[in-house]
């Protein structure tokens, strides 16, 4: 709906300058509180009130707000870059020997930080003095979670071999299922859209379960993880308002938003961030959205006038592929070209600095501030959304690119770019086989791995299969 004409434009200034007041000095709770009072006494009164269902296309927390983030960040980061080379080894290796196996190589690429930061500070293991959280992962990330249960020594290297090779015993399934894998994998999440219908009802059953004092509920979490272009499901969104009705803060869906599906983009001439907050919001859910990476802090912080934000919010989802996969100097020039004062913004950034500015999900701080925030919500579920760059560090090979959710091979030239990207300890002479890597179990890496498993009570995904006879009472 367009605004009508300013009829007291210097009424209007007063109104913008007490608000400016309000949150230079008391902050945004309190501006926060003041507009609900206004918006509660205009309704009241009958007055029309625009709606509108989205924020500003920038992180819900700000830096500001970011809690200090607890681990070994360049520790974590070898890790992640240990899981993602052997992900993607899984699946070249076996569309080499047999091209009809398929598998993803991109959509744990853009989902890997976002897995990582909950294995390593959220997801709580099951033992015996505690019940764990419960994750349904999303499909088309499997190999990821097989990569790290590698290294934790739970799935051998004979069966990274069998991925997607069943039938003789032993292999890996395609995707999540716990009648293929009963041992491993808690849920089943494809077809796509059943992962985030079944984990409503799960929290909902835990929570009657608990309010009944059936089962002790009360500290565990559900988290379900998802693409954007799989909320289109109609499973997807199907229950939200379930979820909503319920009160069930014990659940956190988390949507990997890379911009892209199956066939093409989710909204190429949209923004499917802001359509999902819409969604989710009306629905009475808590939203988080982490958009932007660390490097763009020190923009924002300079965006005194808010063009930088208003540039944000016009750039479209296709833009910001092209943006992504065209590189720095092309960015500098469609993204920030629009506005002189952007251009001046950036003027001492190389195209390499431009290009490195990067996405939410993808920063392990923004993610972690995020995942904390959910935890502690109460009332409400959460879903964070999250943005990415699907087939983040294949470069050529599918960075951003519309090709890559089918990628299944990669040549010696991007292997070599996938290694150097990502360090990782491979010679020149081994390249060209995608041999899989395992860091010595006495290495500082594979310690730090454990321990963080360990201090949260255990590894995942593991399914316990456990029951309780019930002795049937007589009929007199």
């Amino acid at each position: 709906m367009a605004l009508k004409p300013d009829t007291d434009p210097q009424e209007t200034l007063e109104w913008l300058e007490a608000l400016e007041g309000v949150l230079e000095n008391e902050g945004a709770e309190r501006a926060h509180f003041l507009l609900e009072q206004l918006i509660e006494k205009a309704r009241l009164s009958g007055a029309y009130l625009p709606y509108k269902a989205t924020t500003a296309y920038v992180n819900t927390i700000p830096p500001s707000k970011q809690p200090p983030f607890p681990g070994n960040r360049a520790m974590e980061r070898r890790i992640r870059s240990f899981i993602r080379w052997n992900a993607m080894a899984m699946v070249v290796q076996a569309n080499r020997k047999e091209p009809e196996l398929g598998g993803h190589i991109a959509s744990f690429a853009s989902s890997a930080t976002l897995f990582d930061v909950g294995f390593n500070h959220f997801f709580r293991g099951s033992n015996d003095e505690q019940e764990g959280d419960l994750v349904f992962f999303q499909g088309h990330s499997a190999p990821g979670i097989y990569a790290r249960a590698f290294l934790e020594g739970r799935i051998t290297k004979e069966q990274l071999d069998k991925f997607r090779q069943e039938s003789g015993g032993d292999g890996l399934s395609s995707y999540p299922h716990p009648w293929l894998m009963p041992n491993f994998w808690q849920f089943p999440t494809v077809s796509m859209g059943l992962g985030p219908l079944m984990a409503i009802y799960q929290a909902r059953f835990m929570r009657y379960m608990h309010d009944r004092e059936i089962a002790d509920m009360d500290n565990r979490k559900v988290w379900a993880y998802m693409g954007d272009g799989e909320m289109d499901e109609p499973e997807s969104l199907g229950a939200i308002s379930l979820a909503s009705r319920e009160r069930l803060d014990n659940l956190v869906f988390v949507v990997n938003c890379n911009l892209q599906r199956l066939d093409g983009p989710v909204r190429g001439n949209g923004k499917v961030m802001q359509e999902l907050e819409a969604m989710f919001r009306g629905a009475g859910w808590n939203v988080i959205k982490v958009v932007w990476g660390g490097y763009w802090d020190p923009l924002l912080a300079r965006d005194k006038n808010g063009l930088l934000r208003k540039r944000m919010e016009e750039a479209l989802d296709g833009d910001y592929q092209a943006y992504k996969a065209k590189g720095g100097a092309y960015t500098r020039e469609h993204f920030f070209g629009k506005y002189p004062e952007l251009l001046d913004m950036v003027a001492t950034m190389s195209d390499e600095d431009i290009w490195r500015l990067n996405r939410g999900g993808h920063d392990p701080i923004k993610v972690y501030a995020a995942y904390k925030a959910a935890m502690e919500h109460r009332g409400q579920p959460t879903v964070i959304l999250a943005k990415t760059v699907k087939g983040y560090g294949m470069g050529e090979a599918g960075e951003g690119q519309n090709i890559t959710h089918s990628q299944k091979k990669m040549g010696e030239d991007a292997l070599r770019h996938f290694r150097d990207r990502f360090n990782i300890p491979i010679p020149d002479d081994q390249l060209a086989s995608a041999p899989y890597f395992k860091p010595a179990d006495d290495s500082e890496e594979m310690k730090y791995l454990h321990e963080r498993r360990q201090a949260l009570g255990g590894y995942l995904p593991s399914r316990r299969a456990k029951s309780t006879a019930l002795e049937i009472p007589g009929l007199d």
